[in-house]
């Protein structure tokens, strides 16, 4: 496994295991599902409050509990502030989507807590005032945002104590936003429109950690590219390189996102035990600069 520092801060593997769908497996299976991925050093779990409406939290905390000492062996990620058919990042909301948090999974802190998508009503003081209550009290050690653009980063970092160490953000092979706005600079291309603040330079300017949701997918939740019809051209190049690098060619998925510079996590949504074990060798694939680029373009994407 490969690990990075969160944020300059935090020592954690480069694939992060999500929880979205984790309520499929039945509990003996989930167990198992946990204790594969540790064996494949992939100790980070990433949860939120909506996954499952809670029951996510509720499958997970189950398996802590009849095994004491795992909690100590895991690195929880939760997310917060979206409710139903409005965001909510109030200092009340914060602090009671915590207590339930905790609550369903049985633990007394999380390792990290995350602010699911940007709140338009957001104040900096506010929410300033429910990360100094977390962290006094010790239910949260560590604080981060999701799918944020740079000036909105910005703008809640200016009221905050604490460094935002994560942005979780979409990127993959056929979700490229956060390198193509790069790569078409200076040009008439669509690409070039800056639709997030050059938000993935911005975050390496400030060891910000940009966490990986939803790799495998194209468009907005619109499917995974794998074996996928639509993408024809990206799933012929996956497989004639799947045999020069003797790895699946989703291995090489994950391994594309590695390979960029920026120390980006993984976040591998997958229940299949076998889909987890390949993603977890992703780390042992370096792509060449002129494979890189090959899969980039086979995605549909173009270069000046």
């Amino acid at each position: 496994m490969k690990y990075i520092h969160i944020g300059g801060e935090l020592k954690a593997p480069a694939i992060a295991v999500g929880c979205m769908r984790i309520t499929s497996l039945e509990h003996p299976a989930l167990s198992r599902y946990i204790h594969t991925a540790l064996d494949g050093g992939a100790n980070f779990f990433d949860h939120a409050d909506i996954y499952g409406g809670g029951a996510c939290e509720e499958a997970f905390g189950r398996v802590l509990a009849e095994e004491p000492g795992l909690r100590d062996k895991v690195i929880i990620q939760g997310k917060c502030g979206i409710r139903k058919e409005m965001y909510d990042f109030s200092k009340e909301h914060i602090l009671e989507s915590v207590e339930g948090i905790l609550r369903r999974l049985g633990t007394d802190r999380l390792d990290l807590l995350l602010l699911h998508r940007p709140d338009a009503l957001m104040e900096p003081e506010e929410v300033a005032a429910a990360f100094n209550a977390l962290e006094s009290s010790g239910k949260v050690l560590r604080f981060g945002v999701s799918n944020f653009s740079a000036r909105q980063l910005e703008f809640l970092q200016s009221g905050l104590k604490q460094k935002l160490l994560v942005n979780q953000l979409q990127f993959g092979l056929m979700c490229t936003g956060l390198v193509t706005h790069a790569l078409s600079a200076n040009t008439p291309f669509p690409g070039a429109a800056d639709r997030d603040g050059e938000v993935l330079d911005f975050c390496r300017l400030h060891r910000i950690t940009v966490q990986a949701w939803s790799p495998l997918m194209y468009g907005f939740f619109e499917g995974v590219f794998l074996d996928n019809e639509k993408c024809p051209e990206l799933n012929q190049k996956l497989r004639e390189l799947s045999e020069k690098y003797g790895a699946s060619p989703q291995t090489l998925a994950i391994a594309w996102i590695l390979r960029h510079p920026a120390r980006i996590q993984a976040i591998c949504g997958t229940t299949n035990v076998q889909r987890l074990q390949d993603f977890c060798t992703a780390c042992d694939v370096n792509l060449s600069r002129q494979d890189w680029y090959a899969l980039y373009l086979a995605a549909g994407n173009r270069l000046p």
